[in-house]
């Protein structure tokens, strides 16, 4: 029973401080509209695209972002990996062309949109050396 409580201890702090990124991009529009809350699309290349591997470790993984997005904001990645082993799932992948198709037909990499809860784009951005905190206040910006 201990070692179950102690296994149990070390898992609670991963999952508390998990970082939510919605899986489908369907169910990320609902949350949003049931939310009130606008939607962060970041268009990454996370096994090849320096810039966007640097946005991940600098601002997506820092404590500030994850604690202020989980309050404000629905998240969802459209993941484009080259590598074999990062290979996504057909359906996420035929997703995450679609979105591409529709709000990064110039193929930039990184791109981070905060989309409105209805999809609109209420503005953009990418990789910038700055402060989680410089950041939250730039997608703040694109308004709420």
């Amino acid at each position: 029973m201990r070692k179950l409580l102690f296994i149990w201890l070390l898992y609670l702090p991963v999952t508390v401080c998990a970082q939510e990124w919605t899986d489908d991009f369907i169910d990320a529009m609902a949350i949003a509209q049931k939310e009130n809350k606008p939607i962060i699309l970041v268009f990454s290349g996370s096994d090849w695209c320096a810039p966007c591997i640097k946005l991940d470790r600098e601002i997506w993984q820092s404590d500030e972002f994850k604690s202020y997005a989980k309050e404000n904001y629905v998240l969802y990645k459209a993941d484009f990996p080259r590598k074999k082993e990062n290979k996504l799932e057909i359906d996420r992948a035929t997703q995450n062309k679609f979105l591409a198709d529709n709000y990064n037909p110039k193929g930039y990499f990184p791109l981070v949109l905060v989309l409105g809860k209805q999809g609109n784009i209420m503005g953009q951005t990418g990789y910038q050396e700055t402060s989680p905190k410089a950041y939250i206040t730039l997608l703040n910006s694109f308004g709420k």
